[in-house]
């Protein structure tokens, strides 16, 4: 959906609405959603609109998406003099003045704003009931999405569900509580599981589908231990994926390969980048790919977001997903150099949006990159978690993850025999060992580990354990769990109080 960044104008009405940190600005007028919206073709442009807000640097273009990866225990700071706002996101050192929290967080609620606007146009305007129901199911669908984020790093935020044509009507609200956002956040899932459509015209993957909503309501399920519900929505999926046209592709190299990244059947949601079709608000702006990977021959080893050495060594040398995850080799004039004579970080680099990453400006920045928000794949592994949980490694749990696991074999068209199948007979705690791993390993760098060792509770395993990827002796679990209110939007409403533990 390249298209998607044509619809920037229309919005930049729209985001005015409400802004926390532009609530100190004097308003130059009110909005009123009678004069945006006249036809459902507005509506569709507003949500859009909010598609090209997401994919943009401050959000899926490097801003949340770094600060997840480098939260996490995969990904370390690879070049030290890079700011020092990502050196403390990584080092659980952030305070509420970071960088990083305060550029993601309006951003957030400008994608909120938009489908907010969305949904109000739709109840203003006549036309087809089921045509306009797909477009409040697509707009609720964006605002959980984003608010699923937003709870995961924060906890209490402001819950916004309608459309803010005055900013001075929201300068004092309060923080919304946790339980109340994710009731509000499986309430939006559910409609747009209802009223979205089995599949998008054009086999897009940029836009959600019913499995996506019930890919999102397991996910979330699991998220709150509700093992119950997380299987039969993943169940769900699985059982009807020849209706969503979803499935394992066959080669896990494709995922990542922006060429080939449009439609992928394995995508239920993807966030889509386009080189030379940049927008106001860095809409279209793709900054993740050059500092999560090696940046340029001359300058080899240069990178943001890298491995450590034990994430590389720990990993299986005969994993196919190992192959695609990094590259530990490049080019200089023709002759392979191995990563321990990098110039600036001895250490392999992120392969998977740097390898293929279609058009860019030339170093891999403003690149064509489809980055997976929700696989088919996850969707299996979500269903073996909880079916565990609920029942033990039962057949059915057990030939999920088997089904990724053949997929790992598959070398490029070559069959190999690693890894294994796992055998009936494993107990159940093994086999939840097995699950979260084989996570780690098949998600790895797609923004989902710091989320994992959050719902799991395994900080100070992962952090300060003996056999930790990545130590960090200064985590606390009584504060990092969550990253801090930003200062500016408590300076300007006080309402939002108290800060999050230990800020």
């Amino acid at each position: 959906m390249k298209r998607l960044k044509l619809y920037t104008l229309f919005l930049l009405l729209i985001v005015t609405g409400f802004s926390c940190t532009d609530l100190e600005e004097e308003p130059i007028g009110l909005l009123a959603p009678e004069a945006m919206f006249k036809t459902p073709k507005d509506v569709e442009t507003a949500v859009m609109g909010a598609y090209g807000r997401m994919a943009s640097e401050l959000f899926y273009g490097r801003k949340l998406t770094l600060t997840l990866q480098l939260w996490g225990d995969m990904c370390d700071i690879g070049d030290r003099g890079t700011p020092s706002r990502r050196q403390h996101i990584n080092d659980f050192a952030a305070d509420a003045n970071n960088g990083m929290i305060t550029n993601f967080w309006p951003r957030s609620y400008e994608i909120i704003s938009a489908v907010n606007a969305a949904l109000a146009g739709a109840d203003l305007i006549e036309g087809s009931e089921e045509e306009l129901n797909e477009l409040r199911g697509e707009a609720r669908f964006i605002r959980a999405f984003v608010y699923y984020h937003l709870v995961r790093i924060f906890g209490d935020v402001p819950y916004i569900d309608f459309f803010v044509n005055d900013p001075a009507s929201v300068k004092e609200i309060s923080k919304t509580s946790v339980s109340e956002i994710y009731t509000k956040i499986k309430e939006d899932f559910a409609f747009a599981k209802q009223n979205l459509p089995d599949k998008q015209p054009n086999g897009t993957r940029v836009r959600p589908s019913k499995a996506t909503a019930a890919a999102y309501l397991a996910s979330v399920a699991l998220t709150l231990g509700d093992h119950s519900t997380a299987a039969t929505e993943a169940k769900w999926v699985i059982s009807n994926n020849a209706t969503f046209d979803v499935e394992l592709i066959a080669d896990y190299q494709d995922l990542f390969d922006a060429t080939k990244a449009n439609g992928l059947k394995e995508h239920l949601l993807a966030v889509d980048f386009a080189a030379g079709l940049q927008g106001y608000g860095n809409e279209g702006t793709d900054w993740l790919a050059p500092i999560t990977g090696i940046r340029g021959s001359d300058d080899r080893g240069w990178s943001v977001s890298v491995p450590s050495l034990a994430v590389y060594h720990s990993w299986d040398d005969r994993d196919y997903r190992k192959q695609v995850a990094f590259d530990d080799t490049t080019l200089v004039d023709g002759v392979p150099i191995p990563y321990t004579d990098y110039q600036r970080v001895q250490r392999p680099h992120i392969a998977k949006f740097m390898r293929f990453y279609g058009n860019s400006r030339g170093d891999g920045g403003l690149s064509d990159n489809n980055y997976p928000a929700m696989r088919y794949a996850e969707v299996l592994l979500i269903a073996a978690e909880a079916i565990n949980e609920t029942s033990g490694p039962t057949d059915e749990a057990i030939g999920y993850v088997n089904l990724i696991r053949a997929r790992a074999r598959n070398w490029a068209g070559v069959q190999t025999d690693f890894p294994e199948d796992v055998i009936a007979g494993v107990s159940k705690e093994d086999f939840r060992d097995i699950v979260i791993e084989e996570r780690r390993l098949e998600l790895s760098f797609e923004f989902k580990r710091w989320y994992d060792i959050k719902r799991l509770g395994i900080g100070d395993e992962v952090f300060k354990g003996v056999e930790s990827l990545e130590p960090h002796s200064n985590f606390d679990s009584g504060k990092h769990y969550l990253l801090p209110i930003p200062q500016k939007e408590i300076d300007i409403n006080p309402n939002l109080l108290p800060q999050n533990p230990g800020y």
